[in-house]
């Protein structure tokens, strides 16, 4: 007879990755987004200061296209990402930093600090990660996180747009005077 310490409990490989995906498949997958997001945000070092950017901050540099091409390959990620079945506020927590990265990223050189320092790619794939090797109850939690996550960034964005509006005030009434 088994003690209750041998007893191993099988669960079927579909209920840990859900869809119909296999362990060795999502993993597989998983390594795949996780290559495709070191190449687009921390593929190259600047010597002697640490700083790590990717193709995301190079392509920047090209005005509209450069941009439009690392969204695209942000939004592949998120694509697969819904593939396997993560919640939409998770998703749209995803998408969130990739319109972030998109919008500020448009800015000319300033924007191309901030794809520096913004790695929307690899906080992507680690949020898929935290995702597929949670238990059920950390994923309800995880939930949560999202919600304020998503709250902080609304915030910040309505603050930014203000900002931008005052600052486009401001130079309009400063040019208009330069004028009188």
């Amino acid at each position: 007879m088994q003690s209750a310490s041998d007893r191993v409990i099988r669960v079927p490989v579909t209920l840990l990755r859900g869809r119909g995906k296999s362990v060795e498949s999502s993993d597989r997958q998983l390594a795949d987004l996780q290559k495709i997001a070191d190449w687009m945000d921390t593929a190259f070092e600047i010597p002697g200061l640490g700083i790590r950017f990717g193709l995301d901050a190079l392509l920047g540099l090209v005005p509209g296209l450069g941009d439009a091409i690392t969204s695209l390959v942000s939004l592949y990620i998120i694509g697969m990402a819904s593939r396997h079945g993560l919640p939409r506020v998770t998703l749209m927590r995803m998408g969130m930093n990739v319109a972030l990265d998109s919008l500020l990223g448009a800015i000319p050189f300033v924007g191309d600090l901030f794809d520096v320092y913004w790695k929307s790619n690899q906080w992507n794939v680690a949020i898929l990660r935290r995702h597929l090797e949670a238990l059920p109850h950390e994923r309800r939690k995880a939930r949560g996180s999202d919600w304020l996550f998503l709250a902080g960034l609304a915030l910040l964005l309505v603050l930014a747009v203000t900002g931008a509006v005052a600052i486009l005030v401001f130079a309009v009434q400063g040019i208009g005077r330069l004028f009188q």
